[in-house]
């Protein structure tokens, strides 16, 4: 083999010391995600608010369903459902992450999505619900209330479909 087909090689190859730091950066943004939530339910009572903008509260609300409360009142099942497929997604993404550990913006978005599905698949297996938070509301206009995981997966993903958009061109 040619020296400059090992150096082709070579640069198409996953790089370890990379991979490991977007795991570092996914590790960061759901420790920020459990802290938040901890804080949440330390300092703010069930089912209240507190009012910090006309238009944004902090709130302590649960949710056992997906985003908007997708199949909340299901009895049950639906967190082994949610729990499976975070960690399905979590599966993927990790490929993903290694074999595109050479780029930069791809692999920063895969760490985000990474990052938000497993803070809420923690919520999941050990309180049995995912701990809402951020309430955003105007002129009778009412957000369904979220979390840091859940803007991580929301970032996270909007980030991959530019890239793929991009790298599409």
């Amino acid at each position: 083999m040619n020296p400059q087909k090992i150096q082709q090689q070579a640069a198409r190859s996953p790089d370890r010391g990379r991979f490991a730091a977007f795991l570092v950066l996914a590790l960061v943004l759901i420790g920020l995600d459990q802290l938040t939530k901890v804080l949440v339910q330390q300092h703010i009572a069930y089912g209240t608010a507190i009012e910090i903008t006309p238009f944004f509260n902090l709130c302590h609300v649960v949710n056992t369903g997906a985003a908007f409360s997708f199949l909340g009142g299901a009895g049950g099942w639906q967190i082994y459902l949610f729990s499976g497929l975070a960690l399905v997604v979590s599966a993927v993404v990790l490929v993903m992450l290694w074999q595109h550990s050479r780029e930069f913006w791809l692999p920063v978005s895969l760490s985000a999505v990474l990052a938000g599905a497993l803070g809420n698949l923690i919520d999941r297996l050990m309180l049995g619900h995912v701990v809402d938070f951020l309430d955003f509301h105007l002129a009778g206009w009412h957000w369904p209330a979220f979390n840091v995981a859940d803007i991580a997966i929301c970032l996270g993903a909007a980030g991959v479909v530019i890239m793929e958009l991009l790298r599409a061109r």
